[in-house]
């Protein structure tokens, strides 16, 4: 018998019966009182059970005075991976947090996230060194801007703020109003009206120069307008008016690909010969177009017109390098 197993008739001994005796215990876990302490321990300690012994009366007990005893469950002791997932990233995330005005309460939370992983017969320690959360090309930014932006963006306030675009390698300064914060591909982007160019646009954090909270009440979008405006295409950057872009990987790479979500509206087929054949709406191209250098050879693009002469340009540079 597991561990699992013992916490499990452990709870339903104490839910079935007023008092439970030591030897009860033993005979029905078939361990050694040193076993039993430890299973004790740890669903008093780890699991917060309101577990305690009834020196009056000789047995063991659920306290319903002890605190959070009204709350305490025997959580499910094993995850799917999608839970698993988000209890990593989680973890994952807070211990990459750069102090702010949530540090007092990053640990607690951080502490119970790791409790929920250590359930079970795996240790937290033994989860983390097995299954890990890697991240991406993360891009640093200042805590000082998160934390207005995030103030505003509850409080539905305007901000000002100075931005610097990749783009255009230059600095411009804008009035938005903040409508929802974005975590994409491990960085922090701002979906925000922006008063300057009368539209939506999507910000980067880490681009933020400068930001003010202003008076100002935010001009609120409706969110089926926002995720037909910035959700409708390819990439975090994306538009209402959208393009097709077809795809064509060879049939290698294709056992990869065939299995990724590149777009919720995503189509494809597999051709006479083999090639995996992908359609995906796209407004601006400049994510696209990484993705599928990323592929090298083993991609072709298809259509449109337009994005394949993009595509070879950007192959011809290259190899003018090289």
């Amino acid at each position: 018998m597991d561990r699992t197993e013992r916490f499990y008739i452990i709870d339903q001994l104490l839910c079935n019966q007023r008092l439970v005796s030591r030897v009860q215990f033993l005979e029905a876990l078939e361990v050694s009182p040193a076993t039993f302490k430890r299973d004790l321990e740890y669903l008093r300690d780890r699991l917060a059970a309101p577990i305690v012994w009834d020196r009056e009366n000789h047995g063991y007990r659920y306290d319903s005075n002890e605190p959070g005893a009204e709350q305490y469950q025997l959580p499910g002791l094993w995850f799917n991976t999608s839970e698993i997932q988000a209890l990593l990233s989680m973890d994952a995330l807070l211990e990459n947090l750069q102090p702010g005005i949530l540090s007092s309460h990053v640990k607690p939370l951080q502490s119970r996230i790791r409790l929920l992983l250590d359930k079970g017969d795996h240790s937290v320690e033994e989860i983390s060194k097995r299954i890990r959360i890697l991240p991406l090309a993360a891009k640093k930014y200042r805590s000082q801007h998160f934390q207005l932006i995030s103030q505003a963006l509850l409080t539905r306030k305007r901000l000002r703020m100075r931005y610097y675009s990749r783009q255009q390698d230059d600095e411009s300064n804008r009035e938005i109003s903040p409508q929802r914060l974005i975590y994409y591909r491990d960085n922090w982007y701002l979906d925000s009206w922006c008063h300057w160019r009368k539209g939506l646009r999507s910000f980067s954090v880490d681009a933020i120069k400068q930001v003010e909270i202003l008076p100002d009440t935010a001009k609120d979008i409706d969110e089926s307008y926002l995720n037909k405006e910035l959700a409708s295409g390819y990439g975090i950057f994306s538009g209402a008016e959208t393009q097709q872009a077809v795809l064509r990987f060879s049939p290698e790479i294709a056992r990869w690909v065939s299995r990724e979500l590149w777009h919720s509206q995503q189509q494809s087929e597999y051709d006479e010969s083999g090639y995996y054949i992908l359609q995906i709406p796209y407004s601006q191209d400049t994510e696209l177009i990484m993705d599928i250098l990323k592929h090298g050879s083993e991609v072709e693009v298809l259509q449109p017109p337009g994005l394949r002469r993009k595509v070879i340009d950007r192959i011809s540079a290259m190899q003018a390098i090289y």
